[in-house]
């Protein structure tokens, strides 16, 4: 299992940026997979996912303007991120549960993880 994140970079507030997630070595859709995020000094958080059947979560934080999506023939995983703010500032990861019966949201249920991008976003 390999998962490779890109799309981060620095952007004013207000921006958007677009996050791709590529997996390999398991078929995307049949497992739990999601995007997480952790600032410096603060504890990894969930920000969004897709369930292994289908449901899509997002963290209160960046309801109505993040959006997650997959693409199955790519096996990619996205995070479309609009209007973003500089608390959205932090390493974003890709993450998957492979074993299933955990919270696609709640990292740590998830088993394999990117090595993440650095999303900057400035004031």
């Amino acid at each position: 299992v390999q998962l490779v994140e890109s799309g981060g970079g620095l952007v004013q507030a207000g921006g958007s940026l677009r996050l791709s997630c590529a997996a390999s070595g398991f078929t995307l859709d049949y497992y739990g997979i999601g995007w997480f995020r952790q600032a410096p000094g603060k504890e990894r958080e969930g920000v969004s996912c897709i369930s292994s059947d289908g449901y899509t979560y997002y963290a209160d934080s960046v309801k109505g303007r993040f959006s997650i999506s997959r693409d199955n023939a790519k096996n990619t995983l996205y995070l479309q991120m609009n209007t973003l703010k500089p608390e959205d500032t932090a390493v974003y990861y890709c993450a998957t549960d492979q074993d299933g019966g955990s919270w696609c949201l709640d990292y740590r249920g998830m088993d394999y993880w990117g090595k993440g991008t650095l999303v900057t976003v400035s004031s």
